[in-house]
């Protein structure tokens, strides 16, 4: 499960900064940066947890 976060965050923010290099979506690209770093914050609260 971690693994899939990871990854959804490399991809939001490849998808980010694509945006704001190339394409200037404004409101877009802010919310694949927050969401992005939700998931990377998400990833490591999960990870310190033990079950």
């Amino acid at each position: 499960m971690r693994s899939l976060l990871y990854l959804i965050a490399v991809i939001l923010i490849i998808g980010w900064l694509l945006g704001v290099f190339i394409y200037s979506l404004k409101g877009l690209i802010h919310i694949l940066l927050v969401i992005a770093i939700a998931s990377l914050l998400l990833g490591l609260i999960r990870r310190g947890r033990i079950d």
